[in-house]
């Protein structure tokens, strides 16, 4: 059972990383085009979503004490950041496709800024997953 633990956890902190990373290195740079990353992005998310249930089976089943409400902060701000992404950063992208230059400029803003708001939620969630035990 120990590999299952290692396994999922390694695809976990794996997903995690290349989602928070690629948010925040988009929500810095707005030269980096957004619509490259937010499918792979909200594909990452998703994993860590379902590896992370996981988790919580394996680990935390049964008990809510203040080691999971810290863990239950930061899943809140990760699902709000899923939403800001999907809300604001893929539906820009979608609209990107036959735009004029001036609706491209607006649209790449409005991405570049679901990337800030989404990458300081994330970091609000690293936050809370690497302190828990401390609680």
């Amino acid at each position: 059972m120990q590999y299952v633990y290692i396994v999922v956890i390694g695809l976990h902190v794996m997903a995690g990383v290349f989602w928070a990373g690629t948010t925040i290195a988009v929500a810095r740079d707005s030269e980096i085009k957004a619509e490259h990353f937010i499918r792979p992005q909200l594909g990452a998310s998703g994993v860590v979503f379902l590896t992370g249930l996981l988790l919580w089976y394996f680990f935390h089943q049964g008990a809510f004490g203040s080691m999971e409400v810290v863990l239950a902060l930061g899943i809140a701000a990760a699902l709000i950041a899923t939403g800001v992404q999907g809300a604001l950063v893929a539906s820009a992208s979608r609209q990107l496709a036959g735009a004029d230059a001036a609706k491209q400029t607006q649209l790449r803003a409005k991405m570049t800024r679901g990337e800030r708001i989404a990458g300081l939620l994330l970091v609000i969630t690293v936050f809370c997953m690497a302190t828990a035990r401390m609680f």
